[in-house]
């Protein structure tokens, strides 16, 4: 019997769909998706995770479109209880998908965090190179100074979120990268799909990396 590899996530938002990039690697049946809000209505949720005064937040897509705003504190220690759980179930094999700077751990599962995996993966691609990132919202800028401080170079960022049949944001934040000195671009989150890449390659000329396609040959790996 093959593996199952858990999908993780605080909500199934759009914004965060893997499953086109996981499908290159991976049959559907050895994929499942379990999220943190799974069952909860929009008042479960403000009861349970909205951020009290002086918490720490962090705002959450949910499927409907809707954002709230959720103590990170809460959401972590929820995530934890989630990982420990799958873990009790027999869970071997996780993969993190939009829990951006949580620190959580697996007791024996393989938790593959892309925010810990991704940068020195690309610092070895990338070298002496100029990079420029891309990535979906405004709000996940914050952390990216950090996140990339390990590049030889400090990187250049832009912000695109491609709607379906509209790539004019992603076009955007690729010239201006351009403009600003990148030789190649990374595009930074689950959101963006191979289609996204050849795009910007063909009209900027320079290499495009998708950086969470490297994540997913690494789970295909754990799971053959």
């Amino acid at each position: 019997m093959k593996q199952t590899l858990v999908i993780l996530t605080i909500a199934c938002s759009p914004g965060y769909d893997i499953t086109p990039l996981l499908l290159e690697s991976l049959p559907a049946e050895q994929l499942q998706p379990v999220s943190l809000l799974d069952g909860l209505s929009h008042a479960d949720i403000q009861e349970k995770y909205a951020p009290q005064h002086g918490e720490r937040a962090q705002r959450v897509r949910l499927a409907d479109g809707a954002e709230l705003l959720l103590a990170t504190s809460r959401v972590e220690l929820g995530l934890q209880q989630l990982i420990d759980q799958l873990e009790t179930r027999g869970v071997e094999t996780m993969l993190l998908l939009g829990c951006e700077a949580c620190e959580l751990q697996a007791r024996s599962a393989v938790l593959l965090d892309p925010d810990r995996l991704i940068p020195p993966l690309i610092k070895v691609i990338v070298g002496d190179q100029q990079a420029g990132i891309v990535v979906l919202a405004e709000d996940l800028l914050r952390q990216q100074a950090g996140k990339w401080r390990g590049l030889n170079k400090p990187a250049l960022f832009a912000v695109a979120d491609p709607l379906p049949g509209d790539n004019q944001t992603l076009i955007d934040a690729g010239l201006l990268l351009l403009e600003q000195g990148a030789d190649v671009l990374v595009l930074d989150s689950p959101g963006f799909h191979p289609r996204h890449c050849d795009l910007l390659q063909q009209l900027l000329g320079i290499p495009v990396l998708l950086s969470w396609r490297l994540v997913v040959k690494m789970a295909a790996e754990l799971l053959a």
